[in-house]
């Protein structure tokens, strides 16, 4: 296939390089080195476009959903998206070989070069390289093309998945140039040599290298290849040199071992120790030709099914976290240097190991793993379901060789994975026959087989690793008797039952399967920071129940040797464009939040697994502007890794406390106002300074302006009114509640309401809950004039909608009613027949508000006269005129 418009794109392009400046181009000439072997980042100045009309400049990474994926519109664009570029390559690389290559592009990538096309990619997570050589004018610009397409494919994985699947060029685009004789880039584009370890004990440790080398050249020549081992100061430990001869146009595997090294520094998390493995190409004039470098961490890992895992022949309990690659603002294309901060993040917090979910990562954060002492599960996003097509296996195949030959030689790599939660559309699939069923497990079975037998064959020394979702099905098929270590995915207290029932589950599984080794490979609840109650529930997402089920979770995993470990999910907040969670869009279950800003619950995983340095967190970071109403303390949370604390609030000393599992929790009588709180063991500390207000009489003397969370149980802090909504309760002489109605759709698994973006408003929170069928709610104020903001969303879709499956609420085909009704303040009217959905959008937050003149000591009375239906109320807002 050729493009037929490549000159005129070659004259586009070089016209918008005028315009940019020419002499950056001079300078892109003259830095281009000229030497024998040459790699050069090129993401700078590409052209984009949607329609192949109008172009934009970008940089890669690059995508272009960085923001549709996050608006009130269902769906994001997926698509095709066009990038073009222009290379100078000087005649002087006419003797060497040019390739193009792809660190990560989603998710089929075609590319072309002076309109030729030159190779075609299939798969959005690893990378991918074409020799260009015969495509390359010299002494010229050579015009780059890639066109790139997101669209959903039926044989391109992942298929259906919990995160957004944003299209582009997201990863860095290198163009490298190679002498005739090099390290080749033809496998699966890998680098050209795999490090293997022999032998490995505390006595001694060996090295073998496979070189793959290729010779372009129509002779055979000869070179001398030099592999060296340098400790951690840079001193060689050993080394070997061989010559070998390269036959003519042709590919040549060499496997060379070095002496053994003795008495090895061992690389564990707690002391990553890497020694540093060089690589020289020469020819045989002494000429160097190209160099190599790896790290070299000598360890061993192995599982035992009542023990657990095992590194350097010694039990460690792997406590870590997931990882999705996106971050707030940029989607996945994000800048290396914050990736490599989330790195720093997860070590810091003392985690010993990382599950990068659900693809391979960007490859500088598993040398940062090296570095830094983290364990690593790397995987293929094989998720959710399969297809039963040659070309569907074709490319899981395919990417799982990319995936281990790439990401081969980190010695923080000791589990390789190719499936997640493969039978879950399955399982809840309502519209497949029980044939299609039996269908759908035996490929998604035959493809498990495959991959784990390609896995093994692959990498020696490394653990296989498969997750599943809670279902039996997994044990059915005998699909989770594939992997060595087996992971499951487990929601208890969140999506599923209660959060004892975790231990009841994992005992009951290594009882019935005594040789499988476990991992708890995902679990966690989600939790948005504005958030906070006293009385936390499942499925409020509060951080205070996030606080509550992954405590429990560490205690109850710690206390089962046989698990080999846990990884929370997740380390941060991702993009998800489907979910309605408190915040749209955004899957909330992170450590940190969605811009890596801490999460409490960040900090208490520090104070039990960093026991290093004496370490406090109070858990008041999101507590400024707490309003308490009628009471005299709250529970305020501290982490620690010491034994025992002083407490003082506003320099009064309260309390000694002691620490179980981490954490205690003390009652701090508040004062109005700015109050200090300082908890001290021996020279360590934390501090936190809070405002609260303090209402112990409803005489709005003290504060001008009070907002109630009606029908729900928990505080939110409001950004968009600048007001923390305090929780609901029922009507109380003097102060406020309601007389009647209950909370719209909880019950004791689900405190949240509706699980849906609210449009036109960032405060999901306040409109997801409400009170459903209260007629009368009393708020007792003073004579006044007051301005009343009332807030209402309609739960349901509009009337004239048919609700076919929509959450597990709503039974397939029930048509829902409309809910007409009046709204009053006292007697005066506000809204007459207040129809929500003949009037306004689906899940459109609204605000009716109105001033007021409160006399006669009657207080102020909402008022929900219903016409058709039930009425609902989500909060208030009361503010005193002066």
């Amino acid at each position: 296939m050729k493009l037929m418009n490549a000159n005129k794109d070659q004259s586009q392009i070089i016209d918008s390089i005028r315009l940019f400046g020419i002499g950056k181009i001079l300078c892109f000439i003259l830095c281009f080195h000229l030497g024998y072997s040459q790699h050069k980042i090129i993401n700078t100045g590409w052209q984009f476009s949607e329609d192949k009309t109008n172009w934009e400049t970008v940089n890669i990474p690059h995508t272009w959903n960085k923001d549709d994926a996050f608006d009130d519109d269902r769906g994001y664009r997926r698509g095709k998206g066009f990038y073009k570029k222009l290379i100078f390559i000087p005649s002087e690389e006419k003797e060497t070989i040019q390739y193009l290559k792809f660190n990560g592009v989603n998710q089929e990538a075609t590319i072309f070069v002076n309109g030729d096309q030159v190779g075609n990619h299939k798969g959005g997570y690893t990378a991918f390289n074409f020799d260009v050589t015969k495509y390359i004018n010299y002494n010229a610009y050579n015009l780059i093309e890639v066109e790139v397409d997101n669209t959903h494919n039926i044989d391109i994985p992942p298929l259906d998945a919990d995160f957004t699947f944003y299209g582009g060029i997201y990863r860095d685009v290198e163009w490298i140039s190679v002498p005739k004789q090099h390290f080749s880039l033809n496998d699966f584009a890998s680098d050209g040599f795999y490090v293997n370890y022999t032998n490995v004990s505390e006595e001694k440790a060996g090295v073998e290298v496979s070189a793959l080398l290729r010779n372009t050249a129509l002779k055979s020549t000869k070179t001398t290849l030099k592999i060296s081992l340098l400790d951690a100061q840079g001193l060689e430990v050993k080394s070997r040199t061989e010559t070998l001869k390269l036959d003519g146009n042709a590919s040549h595997t060499f496997k060379i071992k070095l002496p053994d090294v003795y008495k090895p520094n061992l690389w564990s998390p707690d002391d990553p120790y890497l020694y540093k493995l060089n690589l020289v190409l020469s020819n045989e004039n002494g000429d160097i030709l190209q160099t190599k470098t790896s790290n070299v961490g000598f360890r061993w890992v192995s599982v035992d099914a009542d023990k657990g895992l095992f590194l350097n022949g010694k039990p460690i309990k792997l406590i870590g976290v997931n990882r999705h690659q996106d971050f707030k603002g940029f989607g996945n294309a994000v800048p290396i240097a914050l990736q490599k901060k989330d790195i720093e993040l997860i070590k810091n917090m003392g985690a010993n190991v990382i599950r990068f979910a659900h693809y391979p990562h960007s490859r500088e954060l598993y040398d940062l793993c090296d570095k830094l002492g983290i364990l690593v599960w790397t995987e293929i996003p094989v998720v959710n379901k399969v297809t039963d097509s040659k070309a569907f296996f074709d490319v899981c195949l395919n990417m799982q060789n990319e995936h281990v030959k790439q990401y081969y030689n980190y010695p923080s790599v000791v589990m390789f994975g190719y499936m997640n939660e493969i039978f879950i559309r399955l399982v809840f699939d309502r519209n497949i026959s029980e044939d299609d069923k039996t269908k759908l497990k035996t490929s998604s079975l035959k493809l498990a087989k495959q991959l784990e037998d390609l896995t093994r064959s692959l990498a020696p020394n490394h653990i296989t690793v498969m997750a599943c979702h809670l279902n039996e099905i997994y044990n059915e098929t005998g699909i989770a008797d594939l992997p060595m270590l087996l992971g499951w995915n487990l929601y208890f207290g969140w999506y599923d039952k209660d959060i004892p029932d975790l231990g009841i589950f994992l005992d009951e599984q290594h009882k019935r399967y005594p040789k499988r080794s476990l991992l708890l490979s995902e679990y966690g609840p989600g939790a948005d920071v504005r958030i906070f109650t006293k009385t936390p529930k499942k499925f409020d997402f509060s951080t205070d129940y996030q606080a509550k089920l992954h405590q429990s979770y560490y205690q109850q995993i710690i206390e089962r040797p046989y698990m080999a470990g846990m990884t929370a999910w997740n380390f941060a907040d991702f993009g998800s464009e489907f979910r309605g969670d408190a915040i749209p869009h955004v899957n909330q279950k992170g450590l940190v939040q969605y811009d890596r800003t801490p999460k409490e619950i960040y900090y208490w995983y520090k104070a039990v697994l960093d026991q290093k340095t004496p370490f406090i967190h109070i858990a008041a970071n999101y507590l400024s502007g707490l309003v308490l109403v009628n009471d005299n303390t709250f529970p305020v949370s501290v982490f620690s890794n010491q034994q025992k604390v002083s407490v003082f609030l506003n320099s009064e000393k309260l309390e000694d406390v002691s620490f179980e599992n981490g954490f205690a929790t003390v009652k701090l009588p508040f004062k109005n106002g700015k109050n200090h709180i300082k908890v001290v063991s021996g020279n360590t500390s934390d501090e936190k300074q809070i405002e609260v207000l303090k209402i112990d009489d409803l005489n709005f003397k003290s504060f001008k302006r009070l907002g109630i969370n009606i029908g729900s149980h928990f505080y939110i802090t409001d950004e968009a009114h600048q007001i923390t909504f305090v929780p609901d309760q029922s009507y109380k002489k003097g102060w406020f509640g309601y007389l009647d109605g209950e909370a719209y759709n909880m019950s004791k698994d689900k405190h949240q309401g509706i699980p849906h973006n609210i449009k036109n408003s960032t405060s999901e929170p306040l409109f997801q809950t409400m009170l459903e069928g209260c007629s009368n709610y009393k708020i007792d104020v003073p004579d006044g004039d007051y301005k009343v903001s009332l807030f209402f969303v309609e739960p349901q879709v509009k009337p004239t909608e048919n609700i076919y499956n929509l959450s597990e609420q709503t039974p397939q085909g029930i048509e829902k009613k409309q809910r007409i009704f009046d709204v009053y303040l006292n007697t005066f009217l506000v809204e007459k027949q207040f129809n929500m959905a003949n009037e306004y959008p689906e899940k459109y937050g609204i605000t009716l508000t109105s001033t007021i003149n409160v006399r006669n000591n009657d207080g102020l009375t909402i008022l929900l006269t219903p016409i058709e239906g039930t009425t609902v109320i989500s909060g208030v807002l009361i503010e005193k005129l002066d």
